[in-house]
């Protein structure tokens, strides 16, 4: 049975238990709270008072859900774009993207490694094949290209 989000205490609980769950953008959360039957009026308001209490974090979402993609094997182009979707500002995801510590040519390596065992194509169209399976998951056609013909970080 769901809650009618229909007072602030309840919008604010059902918001909680949300962020308790995992962090979550500001827009991500407002859609959450209207799916599940909360008006603008009530949400704007917990929102806000759940961000200066700093239980609402735009820099610790995008901490995470970079953090949580890059471990997945996606690189930064992916995650970006995923963010872009998520109703992040671009500039604000740019700069998470360049302070988040990761090596990019080193997980687009081990992405590699996971998938295809190391092996370097053969032909073209084992090339194309791993190509457009990194490309896929966001990773810089210029990595890719280096990484494919052998020389991935002695440049």
């Amino acid at each position: 049975m769901t809650a009618v989000l229909d007072t602030p205490v309840a919008v604010r609980r059902t918001a909680m238990d949300l962020l308790a769950r995992r962090e979550h953008g500001r827009v991500e959360l407002t859609r959450k709270l209207r799916q599940r039957g909360a008006t603008p009026e009530l949400i704007e308001p917990a929102l806000d008072r759940l961000t200066e209490e700093g239980l609402l974090s735009e820099s610790r979402y995008l901490e995470s859900f970079i953090s949580y993609r890059a471990r997945s094997g996606y690189g930064p182009a992916r995650i970006r774009e995923e963010l872009n979707q998520r109703g992040l500002q671009r500039a604000d995801v740019d700069q998470a993207l360049k302070s988040c510590g990761f090596n990019w040519q080193e997980k687009l390596e081990e992405t590699w490694r996971r998938k295809f065992d190391g092996q370097l194509p053969l032909d073209a169209r084992e090339r194309a094949q791993q190509g457009r399976f990194l490309s896929y998951r966001g990773y810089p056609l210029d990595m890719i290209g280096r990484l494919l013909s052998g020389r991935s970080g002695d440049d």
